[in-house]
C-alpha cells in the first residue's frame, strides 16, 4: 500500500480577493491518483487589503513609499497564509505535525515574461515560521530562467488529475484572469495545449470598484450584467486586443487587464452615457468569445467538456453566456469530475508542492515554453522537530 502525503496548497489569485487552501492526500509517488481532499478553507481579505494589493500591482502606490509597503505586504500576506494553513488542518483535523509540506503561490504583483521577470509576495520564512512546516514557493521564477512564461503552471494539475482516456477535455480557470486547458483524449501530456485566455474577473470587478467609488468590489452572480445590453462596437474594439491574436505559450495578467484599464473603460461608458449594467454585459460576452475564438484558432476545435472552475463559477450570467457561445460543448463545473471549483487552483499548488517535495517535475515545459521539464520551487526548511522522516520521501 503507497504511503500518503498530506500537502497544503495556498492560493491567491489575480482578483487578490483572499486566500484559498487545499489540504490533500496524494499518493507517495509520481502518480496524481488516487488523491482526497481532505480540507478546504476560503479566507477573504477585506476591502483595505485587497485594495493595498490592487494598488501596489497597478504602481499606484507613491514612488518613496513603494519599497515600504511592498516589504510590508510581504509579511502581511505571509502571516495570512500561515493562519489559512493552520486553520485548513484544524478544519480536517490534520496535526501540522503530519503535513510533509506547505505549497505557496503566493501573491502576484507584477509579471512581466518579456523581461524574464515575476513577483510574488507572502513571505514563505513566516509561513514555515508560524507553522513549523517546511514551505515550497516561489513557482514562477524557475520556468522564467528556463526560458518559459512562468505561466499557466496549473495545467500540470489539470492534466495529472481530470485527464480522460476516451473523452476531449478542456479546463478553465475564471480568475482574475481566464486560462485555458487542452486535455485531448488518451492523456498524452506532450499534446496538452494551455495558455492564458484574456480577462476574466479582472476586468468586471475593477469595474464595479471604479463604478461605485470602492463601495463594492464584485457583481454577485452577475446580477447588475445580467440587466444589460451588449455594445456591439465597444465589444468589436475589446476583441481587437493583439494579445488575443498572440500564439501559445503566452501569459498575461494585471499588468495588461488591471485597474488602469477598468477605469479607462468607466470613464468612456460615462462619456458616451453607457450604462454599468451594459458595461458589465460587454465585458461578458467579451470574456466568453475570448474563450470560443482561442479554442477555434489554438485548439484546432472544441472540446467535447469544458470544466470549468474559479470564481467565474459563482456567476451564473457568465456560465450562461459562455453556454450559449459554445452551444457543442457541456460545461459544466470541475465538481464533476471530483475537484470541487473553488479548491483546484489551490490543489494544483499542492501537487506541485508534493512534486517538489519528491524532487520530481511540477510543469508541463511545452505550455509555458520553457527549455525542459524543472522542479519548480523553492524550499524554506520547517521546524526539525516536526518534519517526522518526511526528507526521506523518496519518487517511486
Amino acid at each position: 500500500m503507497l504511503r500518503a502525503v498530506l500537502v497544503i496548497g495556498l492560493m491567491s489569485g489575480t482578483s487578490a480577493d483572499g486566500v484559498d487552501a487545499a489540504l490533500v492526500e496524494w499518493p507517495e509517488g509520481s502518480e496524481a491518483r488516487p488523491f482526497c481532499l481532505r480540507g478546504f478553507q476560503e479566507t477573504p481579505f477585506e476591502p483595505t487589503l485587497q485594495a493595498r494589493i490592487h494598488d501596489l500591482a497597478a504602481g499606484r502606490v507613491p514612488g518613496e513609499k513603494t519599497l515600504a509597503e511592498l516589504a510590508e505586504l510581504d509579511v502581511l500576506l505571509g502571516q495570512r497564509f500561515a493562519a489559512a494553513a493552520c486553520e485548513v488542518a484544524d478544519e480536517a483535523g490534520v496535526p501540522l505535525g503530519e503535513i510533509a509540506g506547505i505549497a505557496s503561490h503566493g501573491q502576484t504583483v507584477a509579471h512581466h515574461p518579456e523581461r524574464q521577470a515575476t513577483l510574488q509576495i507572502g513571505d514563505p520564512s513566516v509561513i514555515a515560521e508560524v507553522t513549523g512546516c517546511t514551505v515550497v514557493a516561489d513557482f514562477r521564477p524557475r520556468d522564467l530562467a528556463a526560458g518559459g512564461e512562468g505561466a499557466p503552471l496549473a495545467p500540470f494539475f489539470h492534466h495529472a488529475v481530470m485527464g480522460d482516456a476516451l473523452e476531449t477535455r478542456g479546463v478553465l480557470n475564471l480568475g482574475g484572469i481566464a486560462n485555458l486547458t487542452f486535455l485531448p483524449a488518451g492523456g498524452d501530456p506532450e499534446r496538452v495545449v494551455a495558455f492564458d485566455v484574456g480577462p476574466a474577473n479582472a476586468l468586471l470587478d475593477g469595474v464595479v470598484r471604479t463604478w461605485s467609488g470602492g463601495e463594492a468590489r464584485f457583481d454577485a452572480g452577475g446580477g447588475i450584467a445580467a440587466r444589460g445590453q451588449v455594445d456591439a462596437e465597444l465589444l468589436r474594439r475589446l476583441l481587437a486586443d493583439p494579445y488575443l491574436e498572440r500564439p501559445p505559450p503566452k501569459s498575461t495578467g494585471r499588468e495588461r487587464y488591471g485597474l488602469a484599464e477598468a477605469e479607462a473603460l468607466v470613464a468612456a461608458a460615462r462619456a458616451v452615457g453607457r450604462s454599468q449594467a451594459d458595461l458589465l454585459a460587454t465585458l461578458l460576452q467579451f470574456n466568453a468569445e475570448s474563450v470560443g475564438r482561442a479554442c477555434e484558432r489554438f485548439l484546432g476545435g472544441l472540446p467535447e467538456r469544458l470544466l470549468v472552475g474559479g470564481g467565474g463559477v459563482k456567476n451564473p450570467t457568465q456560465l450562461a453566456v459562455l453556454r450559449a457561445r459554445l452551444p457543442e460543448v457541456r460545461v459544466e463545473p470541475s465538481d464533476s469530475v471530483g475537484v470541487p471549483a473553488d479548491a483546484a487552483e489551490a490543489m494544483a499548488f499542492s501537487l506541485m508542492g508534493r512534486n517538489a517535495l519528491l524532487g520530481l517535475p511540477n510543469h508541463l515545459p511545452h505550455t509555458t515554453g520553457a527549455r525542459a521539464a524543472r522542479v519548480l520551487g523553492e524550499f524554506v526548511p520547517g521546524d526539525p522537530a516536526r518534519l517526522r522522516g518526511f526528507w526521506g520521501l523518496r519518487p517511486r
